[in-house]
């Protein structure tokens, strides 16, 4: 079974909660009031860094039914194609693409997975630091952007410079700097990952 996608939420600089999204809206829509300052509330997608907006008008199992919904079991439509996930999207080839495709064992869909998967296992580590790249840059073009030494810091995010990165951060305010470097854990996998002391 998949994991529930996770959010966290902003307060200004200041780091409120992690959690489901039906766990974010639930914490903001019952402490509205409390959070009704000067500071907007960011909301972060944490896989992909994506900023995302959520409409809070209403009472709460009002916010929760129109922005996160529960998932509804799947009627039975074929033989078992919903449970594999598959999405139908539309893809460009050249005429030479398709011939080829259309020739291998299982069809053309099955052949263009099968491809994916291989491309996706034979270096799964690259995927999973460019994936944390840029969802770090994501938030840090948010929550950074004007802050001091963040050009620096996004150099050295992908020049995957684990001292350099610290150090640009290490005057950042705490619950940016925390999160940052949480987003960008794998790509300094091989390394331990310590902001550097402030001075």
């Amino acid at each position: 079974m998949d994991k529930l996608p996770v959010y966290t939420a902003f307060d200004g600089t200041h780091h409120l909660l992690t959690g489901t999204l039906r766990e974010v809206l639930t914490h903001l829509k019952t402490q509205e009031e409390s959070l009704d300052g000067g500071s907007p509330v960011l909301i972060f997608e944490a896989h992909s860094g994506r900023q995302v907006d959520f409409n809070l008008r209403g009472t709460l199992s009002e916010v929760l039914e129109r922005e996160a919904p529960l998932p509804v079991a799947a009627a039975k439509a074929g033989p078992g194609r919903p449970k594999l996930g598959i999405v139908s999207r539309e893809i460009s080839l050249l005429p030479r693409h398709w011939a080829w495709l259309e020739q291998q064992r299982g069809g053309a869909s099955a052949t263009l997975r099968r491809l994916v998967d291989e491309a996706r296992k034979e270096n799964p580590g690259q995927e999973q630091i460019q994936q944390a790249q840029t969802a770090t840059d994501r938030f840090l073009g948010v929550m950074a952007g004007n802050l001091p030494h963040f050009e620096a810091a996004s150099r050295a995010l992908y020049a995957r410079d684990r001292a350099a990165f610290s150090q640009h951060i290490a005057q950042w305010p705490g619950d940016i700097r925390a999160y940052a470097l949480q987003l960008a854990a794998p790509v300094f996998a091989d390394h331990s990952i310590e902001a550097a002391p402030s001075t």
